[in-house]
């Protein structure tokens, strides 16, 4: 769920003036970091990033990294709820960078079970419409294998598998965060961001951050709210469906649809990101799908309808599968090899893991003795492994006997075997993540798709197999984000049972706001419809993913097996040119599961991705300070602003109230 920081400059502060002022401060306790308002921003702001992520998942799959936007957000909400009362005459506390990573990991942890509870891929996979638009006479795909979603049992289920990451890792803490000095990209940028808001030059910055957020935001919420007066009724008016490259092109998806989200996106995710989505656009519906289609009624029937995956629907989906595929595996081989490269080179006294470097010239006792503050505030307030072990061992008979009852093929057997392989393969996504940036976490969950599909068979393979996924991704997930959060708490000198107690009560948080969230979309609006605008992409190709599991191939079109194994291959050449070429070479090649997505969604928000990274690169060669200080805010307020749209105009829809304008394109009379 995170995007690669660059870490440009030291971490540790090396002006003498604030590193005295720093162990001068007094660290709050554990508890003074836990505060009420603190909780209240955190659940205003999970919910707010939890109809973020659902927008994300139920449109394009791609979710940008939000934890910087969460900490400028706490800081802005708190800042200004002290500012109030104070004008009022109330003496508040002060606002504390602990307090203040506090709230970020607790909105963390609420809307990362928005992308790991499966709203847009594996829970949606169990539903009737996708196995209705996968088709009722396709093999392997059964009306018994069908699981419309219910808020109680989506409710249910997030509580019984997403504390389980949590406490599988907590005892590994200090040898990730200190022992190995595991940078964690994201969370270490987050720590660096949260440190700065709370010096005087800093809280200056982030004030004219926090005014820029505010603008943008507004923008595009006034934006959205103005586009939805010509959207019409159906799925072909508005902005949306604004031919702006022409109509020829249009009819390939190439169209710029005018969405403050997906350039928001573009601006925050890397460029080399956006140039892939945008190439994997250009390939398959510049390319390949339009060679392809010439061959109706020869590879395939020509009468079938547009989303039959005995067609051309079918090519889009298993090449898009293939390619991400291709990718995950080798990231998953590339990621293990590493982590048991370095731990074998730890154990030898040979490590060479990107450590912290810290800047020692003339102030290096002051930056010595903040190390060493930073490492007594982390062992302060111990979690004991006892704790987290029975936590584990009693949350695991907690899931183990309610997952068969959820999901009846799912036996109670093979949950366990889950469980207790978890925490081995959370181990490696975390490490990973701490190496790379790059969680792994859906790699993992199709994995376990794939294994536990094959063994149930054909008598409920489907909901079994992709339950498994549930609870793989989200045991991985969790607990990398977790790790993620205690190096940001290791950087701010915020307590770690603070950080795991936050982490708690964030995922509780979650496991309440995310289906509420999802439930206003699933209500208002026609989710899985693929000619509507919440196609839930990820939705059918998990549900082939676990189809194939069990049935192999028979059923493809033809040529269709060939290409998959052909771009398959590709992903992996490509993923090894760029790890095997100068860094000069390599950040031109293009990343095989970005250039994944558009084959099977579309290119239209490839369109709008590359926008936002012509923006950004044009922005950085103008002034590159001014856009490394406010592009993320910039980003941050066109996604967020779009997002508040979501919830007046879902409950225009809940209550049958419809645009009143259809703004429609067509050709010409002439023409």
């Amino acid at each position: 769920m995170g995007t690669s920081v660059e870490i440009s400059e030291p971490l540790l502060v090396d002006d003498s003036d604030k590193i005295k002022a720093a162990e001068e401060d007094r660290v709050p306790e554990w508890k003074e970091q836990i505060t009420v308002r603190g909780l209240v921003v955190s659940a205003v702001l999970g919910t707010l990033f939890c109809i973020i992520t659902h927008k994300l998942n139920l449109t394009v799959g791609i979710i940008p990294s939000l934890n910087v936007a969460a900490g400028l957000l706490g800081f802005f909400f708190v800042k200004s709820w002290t500012g109030l009362l104070a004008q009022f005459g109330f003496q508040v506390k002060p606002f504390t960078r602990q307090e203040n990573t506090v709230i970020q990991t607790c909105v963390v942890a609420c809307y990362g079970l928005a992308f790991s509870g499966g709203f847009g891929s594996y829970l949606v996979a169990m539903d009737e419409r996708t196995y209705k638009l996968i088709g009722e006479d396709y093999p392997g795909n059964r009306a018994e294998d069908v699981i419309n979603p219910s808020l109680w049992w989506m409710t249910g289920f997030l509580v019984v598998v997403s504390f389980l990451g949590l406490f599988s890792l907590v005892p590994l803490r200090k040898v990730m965060v200190m022992d190995y000095k595991l940078t964690y990209p994201s969370g270490t940028a987050t720590a660096m961001l949260i440190n700065s808001f709370h010096t005087k030059s800093g809280a200056e910055l982030a004030g004219k951050q926090v005014q820029c957020l505010g603008k943008y935001l507004s923008m595009s919420l006034i934006w959205s709210c103005f586009k939805w007066f010509f959207s019409g009724i159906g799925d072909s008016c508005g902005f949306d469906n604004f031919p702006s490259l022409g109509l020829t092109l249009f009819k390939n998806t190439f169209y710029f649809d005018f969405s403050p989200t997906y350039v928001g996106c573009g601006l925050i995710c890397p460029h080399i990101v956006n140039c892939s989505v945008l190439l994997g656009a250009i390939i398959s519906w510049g390319f390949l799908w339009p060679l392809i289609s010439q061959h109706a009624g020869h590879w395939y029937p020509a009468d079938l309808g547009s989303n039959d995956f005995k067609g051309l629907y079918g090519y889009k989906v298993f090449i898009a599968i293939a390619l991400i595929l291709g990718d995950g595996l080798y990231n998953l081989i590339k990621i293990i090899a590493i982590t048991l490269k370095e731990i074998c080179n730890k154990s030898s006294k040979q490590s060479n893991l990107p450590l912290v470097k810290e800047k020692l010239d003339g102030e290096s006792s002051e930056v010595t003795l903040e190390q060493k503050k930073r490492d007594e505030v982390f062992l302060k307030d111990r979690i004991p492994s006892w704790v987290a072990g029975s936590g584990y061992v009693a949350l695991v008979a907690i899931s183990t006997a309610t997952m068969p009852i959820i999901f009846p093929p799912l036996k109670w057997y093979l949950v366990l075997c889950s469980y207790i392989l978890a925490p081995a393969l959370a181990f490696c996504n975390s490490y990973g993540t701490g190496l790379t940036d790059w969680s792994l976490a859906s790699t993992y969950g199709k994995i376990g798709l794939f294994i536990i599909a094959s063994l149930v068979g054909s008598d409920g393979g489907v909901i079994a197999g992709l339950a498994a996924c549930g609870v793989m991704m989200s045991i991985v997930s969790t607990a990398a984000d977790l790790m993620q959060d205690f190096k940001t708490g290791y950087l701010t000198m915020s307590s770690a049972k603070s950080m795991f107690i936050s982490q708690l009560v964030g995922t509780a948080m979650g496991c309440v706001i995310a289906p509420l969230t999802f439930w206003l979309f699933w209500t208002a609006f026609d989710i899985g419809s693929p000619d509507g605008p919440y196609k839930a992409p990820y939705a059918v190709i998990f549900r082939e993913m676990a189809i194939l599991g069990i049935e192999g191939f028979s059923e493809l079109p033809k040529h269709c097996l060939a290409m998959c194994c052909g771009f398959f291959v590709a992903a992996l050449v490509i993923n090894l040119l760029r790890d095997v070429t100068p860094k000069k070479v390599s950040q031109y090649i293009p990343i095989p599961m970005a250039m994944a997505v558009p084959f099977y969604i579309g290119a239209y928000f490839a369109i709008d991705m590359f926008v936002g990274t012509v923006i950004l690169f044009i922005w950085e060669r103008v002034n590159r300070q001014n856009s490394e200080d406010f592009a993320g805010a910039v980003a941050s307020g066109l996604i967020c602003g779009d997002g508040i749209w979501t919830i007046p105009s879902a409950i225009l829809s809940i209550f049958k109230v419809n645009p009143p304008i259809c703004m429609y394109f067509g050709p010409s009379l002439s023409s």
